[in-house]
């Protein structure tokens, strides 16, 4: 007997390998993770056995079974060879294996998908459909580009062949091919057009993917295949007036798959045409007012009508009827189709805010849902709407929802309220009284910039001073574990603390959103129209009762450091106001003068060397604060008479000092100062480096062109660097703002004349436009050769910006200085805006450029941007 025969002999005698279904059966009977493991660990050392013996006769079996282990998550790369030879074998049966092992264990990733090319080409040439349906569906699976390349040809033959099984299956593979080599897109187009009339409506429907695919793609290939409008439209007129077919009824809508995949491609080709647009406005119509909406088919179609009904050149009254059916969407007890109704509403609501706003009390609706996701956009929506026609009513629901809402809510609600106000206050009594009602409502949740903002209303609101005072008062008396209120009340109290104690309040008009300061407040009293609560009481308030309340906040654990310092600052302030308490004053400051906080140490130190020393000095110094300046007008609230005007975002104050004032003069002229952040607290003005590095902001300046006049010392200076030796100091460039003693023009030492410092006009220029911010450069002129540049940045998405940092470098022949930004977040939907002042001072009078570096989060991915600015206007620095 020769050795073949006794190996073949052998062989017939082994047992045939176990059968799928007994293999699933052996795992699910494993009692314990060890004991699945050495199950299927046993499976695979005999199918790798087997594998190696080459045995054809199990082989279809065993990769069955290998697949089933790889979908357990356990290792199965070793099968991907023998799934290649049941590709290549002649039965059905192991090809449909093969393929799905392909499938499964092959990628673009890997070379060896790339040997399974010829069997594939072999295969779509086959006689039978069904052959040719495995080889397509792993085509459309695991193609390459190498792949899609080599067999493009085969698959648009396909194409146009009679059978519809074989026609839809290579429409999807076209549309991968173009994903993966979109030259190759010009070959299907001749094609695709023809697969339209067909009557099989799954040709019909992969059709219409493959022509959106290309159309998403080419502008050229969408500007032909908007000929095809007028065929798309008898297609979905036919759908909608057919009557019931079985084979395409869903719920009573006749095939809403392919109506929904009509409506995308007809959005994609009637955006910024106008006759397309008139072409589909009927049938629009036609879909909007005969689809059922009881079941979720019809709604997922009313959808799809919408956003191409919002995309498209639509007439006016199609368009309501689009925003009419989202108001009914909201009203839908689906959760899903909710949600869906107010995302939709926030992106049309700045087109057609009209029609939205009849949707209004359905909105506000919205904020009593329980659904966390339902209830954020609804808040988004509700600041979207908000106008000078109804921002009291709009306002006073948002402060309801406000007091009942989640801490995560409270942040948000609290600055867009307080930032939404700052726009469309219509006077600023309601203003003031508003935002304090705020700062009840949020308590430590309000955030650092608003209470900023306040401060800088209450100090333009000269007449309203002894009535905020005595609010805040009451307010703080409540409840002083409130951070933010206690702030506010503390600044107000050392500055107007003698219109406290003197119990005097000009009444300007009774307003609708009355500040009452009290634990439980009957919130359905408030909402009744006929509530007024009329005419405030003036408090009675001795010198000891504000100075105890003062000493209760500072001295309660729960009062923060920067809180201390307020109420500190104020308890000294306090001292050139009250006349009867200065000796109390310097028992409450004289604890602090050995206090760990070299703050509140430094503040209390200070005012002891004060009033021993200097006491005559001490009322100049410790007089009340004009009002804060504004730069731009347009920015101060309306009159006391009820006027109201669109407001930008104010400031905060901490930003003030840097624009004017005495340690500006005194100031090393020429040393820009580093992008840093300042401390909102009275006291603080502590600088921080920025995160960047001066290396990377010389990446800024590498693209920069030197063509215009060299320096004397060639090369560039990154942002704010820090000078090794102070400059010496300009009388010039410190009187530069103001006009001179003498009739005569005179010239400064830069060369331009001092007297004319005005100039012509410089126009504002948009810097920075993309998708996600817009960031403007106003110009104002503070010298000849120094210009202001105002940039104020918004953001026109749905989703807030944070982490925003502009950083910028000019040439060496400039001087550039970045003031402390307004903020790093950036309201969605232009509610508000990230303002900063660049300082550029330009001796030589040269053509102005500026590189910059933008860095922010969204969503939590963060982007970095870098370019230039080269469309300043050339009267900058004439």
């Amino acid at each position: 007997m020769s050795v073949l025969q006794a190996l073949e002999e052998k062989l017939s005698k082994m047992p045939a390998p176990m059968r799928l279904k007994d293999l699933i059966r052996n795992i699910r009977a494993a009692r314990t993770a060890a004991d699945e493991r050495a199950v299927i660990q046993k499976e695979l050392a005999i199918i790798r056995n087997s594998f190696r013996e080459e045995d054809n006769t199990y082989r279809c079996r065993n990769v069955a079974k290998l697949l089933y282990i790889n979908m357990l998550g356990y290792p199965a790369h070793f099968g991907q060879l023998e799934c290649l030879k049941l590709i290549a074998s002649p039965r059905f049966t192991d090809k449909r294996i093969g393929y799905l092992g392909a499938t499964l264990l092959l990628d673009e990733r890997h070379d060896v998908h790339l040997l399974i090319t010829n069997s594939m080409k072999n295969d779509m040439e086959h006689n039978t459909q069904y052959i040719v349906g495995l080889s397509l569906s792993c085509f459309g699976s695991i193609c390459s580009p190498e792949m899609s390349r080599d067999l493009a040809g085969e698959v648009e033959k396909l194409l146009k062949s009679s059978n519809a099984y074989v026609k839809k299956k290579a429409a999807l593979c076209g549309v991968r091919i173009i994903r993966k080599v979109p030259e190759l897109m010009e070959m299907f187009i001749p094609a695709v057009r023809s697969l339209l009339n067909d009557k099989n409506h799954g040709v019909q429907l992969t059709a219409v993917v493959l022509i959106t695919e290309m159309c998403s793609r080419s502008p050229e290939t969408l500007l032909h295949f908007r000929k095809i409008v007028p065929n798309l439209v008898r297609i979905l007129k036919n759908l909608i007036m057919s009557g019931y077919s079985p084979e395409h009824d869903v719920s009573g809508v006749s095939d809403p798959f392919l109506q929904v995949k009509i409506l995308r491609l007809l959005r994609l080709l009637g955006k910024s045409d106008m006759d397309c647009s008139e072409a589909m406005n009927d049938i629009l119509a036609q879909v909007a007012t005969n689809t059922e909406t009881s079941k979720n088919v019809g709604n997922a179609i009313l959808y799809e009508t919408v956003l191409c009904i919002m995309d498209i050149k639509s007439e006016s009254g199609l368009r309501v009827l689009a925003i009419n059916i989202l108001g009914r969407f909201l009203l839908n007890n689906d959760k899903n189709i909710r949600y869906v109704a107010l995302n939709t509403l926030l992106r049309v609501v700045q087109s057609d805010m009209n029609a939205v706003q009849r949707h209004r009390s359905t909105i506000v609706d919205c904020l009593k849902d329980p659904d966390v996701s339902i209830k954020r956009r609804a808040v988004e929506l509700c600041f979207a709407l908000i106008n000078g026609n109804n921002v009291r009513s709009m306002v006073k629901e948002l402060i309801f929802f406000l007091d009942k809402a989640d801490p995560e809510f409270k942040a948000y609600t609290s600055s867009n309220i307080i930032s939404t106000c700052e726009r469309h206050a219509p006077n600023k009594r309601w203003h003031i009284d508003t935002m304090m009602r705020v700062l009840t409502g949020a308590g430590n949740y309000v955030p650092e910039d608003s209470v900023a903002s306040l401060i800088q209303n209450i100090s333009e609101s000269s007449s309203l001073h002894g009535y905020i005072v005595q609010q805040l008062y009451k307010g703080l008396k409540e409840d002083i574990s409130q951070q933010p209120l206690a702030q506010v009340a503390s600044w107000c109290m050392g500055e107007y603390g003698d219109l406290l104690v003197g119990g005097a309040i000009e009444e300007e008009e009774p307003v609708q959103v009355r500040t009452y300061y009290v634990p439980a407040l009957d919130l359905d009293h408030l909402k009744q129209n006929a509530y007024d609560p009329g005419q405030t009481e003036p408090l009675q308030v001795s010198e000891d009762e504000a100075l105890d309340l003062l000493e209760s906040v500072i001295q309660s654990t729960s009062a923060s450091q920067v809180t201390k310092e307020y109420v500190l600052q104020a308890i000294l302030k306090i001292s050139a106001r009250f006349t009867h308490s200065a000796e109390r004053i310097k028992k409450m400051a004289a604890p602090y003068t050995q206090s760990l906080d070299t703050e509140l140490q430094q503040r209390s130190v200070e005012f002891t060397a004060l009033v021993t020393s200097h006491d005559n000095m001490r009322p100049g110094l410790l007089e009340r604060m004009p009002p804060m300046e504004r730069k731009d007008e347009k920015q101060v609230n309306g009159d006391m008479n009820g006027e109201s005007e669109d407001r930008k975002p104010m400031k905060p104050p901490s930003v003030q000092h840097e624009s004017k004032g005495l340690l500006e003069l005194l100031e090393t002229p020429g040393a820009p100062m580093p992008n840093a952040g300042l401390s909102l607290s009275p006291t603080h003005n502590q600088k921080t480096e920025p995160s960047s590095s001066g290396g990377e902001l010389l990446d800024l300046l590498d693209t920069l062109d030197l063509s215009g006049p060299a320096p004397a010392v060639p090369g560039f200076q990154p942002l704010a660097p820090m000078p090794s030796q102070p400059a010496p100091v300009n009388i010039m460039d410190a009187l530069g703002t103001l006009e001179p003693m003498v009739a005569q023009p005179q010239a400064d030492l830069l060369g331009g004349l001092v007297n004319n410092i005005s100039g012509p006009s410089i126009p504002s220029v948009i810097a920075v436009e993309n998708p996600t911010l817009k960031i403007e450069f106003a110009f104002e002129r503070e010298s000849p050769d120094k210009v202001a540049i105002l940039l104020r940045a918004t953001n026109p998405t749905l989703n807030p910006v944070t982490s925003f940092l502009f950083q910028a470098a000019v040439p060496k022949t400039f001087q550039l200085e970045l003031m402390t930004p307004s903020g790093d977040l950036v309201p969605p939907n232009n509610s508000g805006a990230v303002t900063q002042t660049i300082k550029v001072t330009n001796p030589s009078r040269q053509a102005m450029r500026m590189r910059y570096k933008l860095a922010y989060t969204v969503l939590g991915n963060t982007s970095q941007e870098q370019g230039e600015v080269n469309n300043f206007p050339p009267a900058m620095f004439s």
